[in-house]
């Protein structure tokens, strides 16, 4: 650790990423959604999120819905940037929230608007951010959790499509990994081949 980066002195102690940490624009790489409880429904997960994940506001859900549809799935993998607005309102005082910048995968800049209060709507702009590039996927990593990868596929709680995204949320398969994973599908056909043969 660099011992005159002090930015980790001023994180909030919380279970969520909160627009106090938000100094400086973040960009996130999610590698997985789920959904939370009726306070928070939904549960953005990022890379290096150290268990602090994103739990976007209702006008952030209808942005990111709108560019990215209604499937958590599909966002893995999707990046963005992050950055607190100290104009967000609520309980009728400006306390700032999480607000969206830009977005990886939409072909334009998207324009939303959104409502604010009764009969009163804000434009929201969503400029399109250019995908970082990736650092290749660790090839002992990826040793350690093919065992997870076949369990998966074979359950047929995931496709190996699916595995392949959620690998390459956090890093760039290389040819051969990916279609070990692909390979992991054959084997299932096989398998389900052979118990109906006997």
């Amino acid at each position: 650790m660099n011992i005159n980066d002090l930015s980790d002195t001023i994180i909030a102690k919380s279970d969520q990423l909160n627009a106090d940490d938000l100094i400086n624009d973040k960009m996130i790489t999610v590698t997985n959604v789920s959904r939370g409880n009726v306070d928070n429904p939904v549960i953005v997960h990022y890379q290096n999120d150290d268990g602090r994940p994103f739990k976007p506001c209702k006008t952030v859900r209808r942005i990111l819905i709108a560019a990215w549809g209604s499937d958590g799935n599909e966002w893995i993998g999707k990046q963005a940037v992050l950055f607190c607005d100290p104009t967000v309102v609520y309980g009728g005082k400006e306390v700032g929230g999480i607000r969206i910048r830009a977005l990886s995968d939409i072909a334009k800049p998207l324009i939303v608007k959104l409502s604010v209060t009764r009969g009163k709507k804000k434009e929201h702009r969503i400029d399109v951010l250019q995908k970082q590039a990736k650092q290749p996927y660790p090839s002992d990593k990826f040793n350690a959790a093919i065992n997870a990868m076949q369990s998966s596929i074979s359950s047929g709680k995931f496709t190996p499509e699916q595995v392949i995204t959620r690998c390459e949320a956090t890093g760039e398969l290389s040819d051969q990994q990916r279609q070990t994973i692909r390979d992991m599908a054959k084997q299932v056909d096989a398998d389900n081949l052979m118990d109906d043969g006997e």
